[in-house]
């Protein structure tokens, strides 16, 4: 399957923009994750505030929810979610259900869509080349699986989506991102349809795997980060990378739910 053709930054010109804060942070829960969310979401579109910025993270074991998904996506019942300690948590970002934990990445970026080369509602571009940066970590590291499917989102390899698509975009600003499973166990992965069989081109559903699965063979997860931050920072033109270790705001639990959009 080719990768779908995408849309490049044209909008302004690359040499001018703001650079990329990268943040390598650690683990986080994910009520804390969304008032980081939101935090960032508000400070990147203050004209004097926040550069766009790039969160690398893991979020402690969860399923999350998104727009494009529902309880029924997840084919696990109380009891066996309760014995597993997975929380099930409804969002607003986009994308489908997607299980969290260890040996997963989760790329997690905060841009108005002008400071990153693209027009105030080219969500289209944006996405494409979002899905252009996963796509080429997943090769970097030598998987060569990979593969965005036309009328979907996310990036597949042979043994299910690599990499899910959750952004969510608000008033002309890029929040959230993707879910890339670099070296999981997928047997709980293999009970969740995160592209469920109704909003899948081909009508089947689409579970996820993982690059270790597709590879057969062990791979870094500090070599999956790194390919990720190039890859997004290659694919969105952005000329200078400033990379911070921790976490970019100090979490305080969110007062509002979220109001975005969703895509993916």
């Amino acid at each position: 399957m080719p990768l779908e053709p995408v849309t490049s930054p044209t909008s302004t010109d690359a040499a001018t923009r703001k650079p990329l804060a990268v943040w390598l942070a650690g683990t986080i829960r994910w009520d804390d994750y969304l008032a980081m969310s939101e935090r960032l979401a508000g400070d990147v579109a203050d004209a004097q505030g926040r550069n766009p910025t790039l969160v690398i993270c893991e979020i402690e074991p969860c399923i999350t929810i998104g727009r494009a998904g529902s309880r029924c996506d997840v084919r696990l019942s109380d009891d066996e979610l309760a014995s597993r300690r997975l929380p099930v948590r409804f969002t607003g970002r986009g994308g489908g259900a997607v299980l969290h934990g260890p040996g997963q990445v989760v790329a997690a970026m905060f841009a108005p869509l002008e400071d990153v080369g693209f027009k105030l509602h080219d969500v289209g571009g944006f996405v494409a080349a979002f899905q252009r940066g996963l796509a080429a970590a997943i090769a970097a590291v030598g998987c060569g699986s990979h593969a965005v499917v036309p009328g979907t989102h996310g990036v597949f390899g042979r043994t299910g989506l690599l990499a899910a698509v959750g952004l969510a975009f608000r008033r002309g600003v890029a929040c959230h991102g993707g879910f890339l499973n670099a070296t999981p166990p997928l047997d709980v992965y293999h009970r969740i349809d995160t592209i469920p069989a109704r909003r899948h081109p081909t009508g089947g559903a689409a579970m996820m795997g993982s690059i270790e699965a597709d590879m057969q063979r062990r791979v870094r997860i500090q070599d999956v980060r790194t390919a990720v931050v190039q890859g997004i920072a290659d694919a969105f033109d952005m000329p200078r990378i400033h990379i911070n270790a921790g976490f970019p705001v100090r979490i305080q639990p969110p007062h509002q739910p979220e109001v975005i959009s969703r895509v993916g």
